[in-house]
């Protein structure tokens, strides 16, 4: 059996312990009416700019992060700019903590949902494959003979089939035409529209459920609230510390966020003045590893991101020694491979991995993914059958399940329901019962999975690296008289491509935090899951509507090359490989899976009954990944400034140089948004101080 793996976050729990508020007023604080017309107000503009941003000038994100620039933006407007001016107008006229924590959930939504890595990468993955099929890759084939017409534009614009209409619709968006056809879009839009709203519904209830068992029982770390928790510190006490509060007195964060803003605006005057000297953040290491066996080990990026040293300088060394270590415990297998007479590039690869790994190494993850949620739900089995038991009207309610956003009988059954919907929905895009079963238990495994390292590793973003279906099918194989047939591979993998491929942006990581900040600040979770609600859908149909726009004016191919290219000619070919039978089908693939499920669940036993062992699972989970492979140095600085920190001047210097870390934080956020606001000026594109 293995205990509760929460020794690693336990640490630092205390710095997020429930905050129990002497003025019960306090409660009536967060959801009020000018917050609610603040946060609709907010959704609708990220709902507009961002799409302009991350799809027509690929700048660096507002978004996509779980610690959203924009969202930050917002609080440093409220209280650097609005609350002072509104409380020198009158004392009582400023916003309370609550309010402004508020806004800053909503905004976790409304900078998620509109912009890169989130569901609406589906409006240029319905018909991507449609404009670059050709003769020679015979994608037109598969594409028409196994999606229903009200899957795409494509196809419903010709009453399902791709005609004149449809050939208007795909190659305007892509070339630029002055009409934009809304009438082939309109059903496909509500057609995927209703099924993505579904699918926040799902990770909303989700969320609910797993809320007390982690942030109560557990007491993981939550390390992405600690800078919005710092800043608003102060917000209620303006008599005892003045209108600006203690985290912005402090010169200890002073001196970290100057380093920030120094590196990036000198980097960024690079960009504009050739001759302003750049700082390095990066180096190359294409030049390093040229011999035998060092080859192998590939594309090894060491790139240091401010923001991502800063936050890593605030988790137990622990969990940021594992997410680098293994990064580089990866690598060197491919080196052992090479030593045993193994070439690693020659070796097969991972259907649906983006950044081809090899099996051996990829079914490693997979398992760790499997046996690791597993762990999870079972270390959580008390109060998981808690609320099952609740939901089949088998227990009480207990004390606090009244303060959670939804009664958990309500949310079992939205959770059940809506999962449901989604199997249906994909049922009726033409997958068998079984496929669509299993992509989607998969998608939960993965969720559950990538929002235990936001909320434990506090990662900025993440990506699995691997995907349901192409997993599936080297498993058990696909094609014909198969359980993985062209009818379910094909919408299959345009459903995966568009939600399963890039999770950068899912909002499991945004249900939770949020849930956790509200309940330990007492804001009413169920007003709060409302507004949260109508967040979504504004900034949903927002960006839906925006995303269409910008083809149609801008010329899609003109636009990010993720978004209207590369990204959208990875569905098809997918189901390519995957029709007449998946390739590299053997039983080595279920032994690796085997393995990486052992040493996973290997490690939480150790760590259960070794006070000295020094690996976290999160790392396993997440070493073969893109946010791996662009932070693992980054994480590794901050792993090393923490460690010497400790070492060398104990606990009491960590806590007092602790405002520096988050000032190196803040400073780098605060040189993203100046230079957003200067390249939306200079109409400059490309220009990124967050990872692409």
């Amino acid at each position: 059996m293995v205990a509760t793996p929460h020794s690693a976050s336990a640490p630092a729990s205390s710095e997020f312990a429930p905050v129990v508020l002497s003025d019960e007023s306090a409660h009536s604080r967060g959801v009020t009416p000018r917050v609610v017309a603040l946060c609709l107000l907010l959704a609708v503009i990220f709902g507009y700019i961002i799409p302009v941003i991350d799809v027509k000038l690929s700048n660096t994100f507002l978004g996509a992060a779980h610690l959203p620039p924009g969202a930050i933006a917002v609080l440093l407007i409220l209280l650097l700019v609005v609350n002072p001016a509104l409380k020198m107008l009158s004392r009582r006229g400023g916003f309370a903590r609550n309010e402004v924590l508020t806004v800053y959930i909503s905004c976790l939504f409304s900078c998620l949902v509109p912009g890169h890595g989130a569901e609406n990468f589906f409006v240029s993955n319905i018909i991507g494959p449609f404009y670059f099929a050709t003769r020679d890759n015979k994608w037109l084939d598969f594409l028409q003979a196994n999606l229903p017409a009200w899957f795409t534009p494509a196809l419903w614009a010709d009453g399902g089939k791709y005609g004149n209409a449809g050939r208007q619709a795909v190659e305007g968006w892509y070339t630029g035409s002055p009409i934009i056809p809304w009438a082939a879009w309109l059903v496909p839009l509500l057609a995927w529209g209703s099924f993505i709203f579904a699918s926040y519904f799902m990770l909303g209830c989700l969320g609910v459920i797993l809320r007390a068992q982690w942030a109560e029982r557990e007491a993981l770390a939550f390390p992405l609230l600690r800078l919005p928790l710092e800043l608003t510190e102060d917000v209620d006490r303006p008599d005892s510390y003045g209108i600006i509060g203690r985290f912005f007195r402090n010169p200890v964060m002073w001196i970290g966020f100057g380093i920030g803003v120094f590196i990036q605006a000198f980097k960024g005057l690079h960009v504009y003045y050739a001759d302003v000297p750049d700082i390095p953040l990066e180096i190359v290491t294409g030049t390093l590893f040229t011999e035998a066996p060092w080859n192998q080990i590939g594309w090894l990026p060491m790139q240091v991101y401010p923001i991502a040293v800063g936050i890593t300088y605030l988790l137990t060394s622990e969990v940021s020694f594992s997410l680098w270590f293994f990064y580089l415990f990866m690598r060197f297998q491919l080196i052992a491979a090479y030593s045993m007479g193994f070439v690693p590039s020659t070796l097969p690869g991972l259907i649906g991995h983006v950044g081809g790994a090899r099996t051996f190494t990829g079914y490693q993850q997979v398992g760790a993914y499997l046996a690791y949620v597993a762990i999870v739900l079972w270390t959580g089995r008390e109060h998981f059958g808690h609320v099952v038991r609740r939901a089949f009207r088998r227990e009480p309610a207990r004390e606090g399940e009244k303060n959670e956003a939804l009664s958990y009988p309500i949310a079992f059954w939205g959770f059940v329901l809506s999962f449901g919907f989604v199997i249906a929905w994909s049922m009726a895009a033409g997958m068998s019962p079984f496929a669509a079963l299993m992509m989607w238990t998969l998608y939960v495994v993965i969720a559950i999975a990538l929002t235990r390292v936001i909320v434990e590793g506090g990662f900025l973003f993440v990506q699995q690296g691997w995907t349901p279906l192409g997993t599936m099918a080297q498993l058990v194989n696909s094609g014909p008289n198969t359980l993985l047939p062209a009818s379910s591979i094909v919408p299959g993998t345009l459903m995966q491509s568009s939600i399963i491929t890039d999770m950068r942006a899912f909002l499991l990581p945004s249900f939770i935090q949020s849930f956790k900040l509200a309940h330990d600040r007492k804001i009413n979770l169920r007003a709060l899951f409302a507004l949260i609600i109508a967040v979504v859908f504004i900034t949903l149909a927002m960006g839906l509507w925006m995303n269409v726009r910008l083809g149609y004016e801008n010329q899609g191919l003109a636009l990010n090359s993720w978004f209207a290219q590369d990204g959208t000619k990875i569905p098809a070919q997918n189901a390519n490989d995957l029709i007449n039978g998946a390739r590299d089908v053997k039983p080595s693939n279920w032994v690796w899976l085997g393995i990486g499920g052992l040493l996973t669940y290997g490690m939480m036993v150790a760590r259960t009954r070794l006070l000295w062992f020094p690996f976290h699972p999160i790392g396993y989970l997440m070493c073969l990944t893109y946010p791996a492979n662009r932070l693992w140095f980054s994480v590794f600085l901050g792993w090393l400034g923490k460690v010497l920190i400790q070492r060398f001047g104990g606990s009491d210097t960590y806590r007092k140089i602790t405002p520096g870390f988050l000032g190196l934080a803040l400073g780098d956020v605060a040189m993203m948004l100046l230079w957003l606001v200067i390249d939306a000026w200079q109409v400059r594109t490309g220009h990124q101080l967050m990872p692409g």
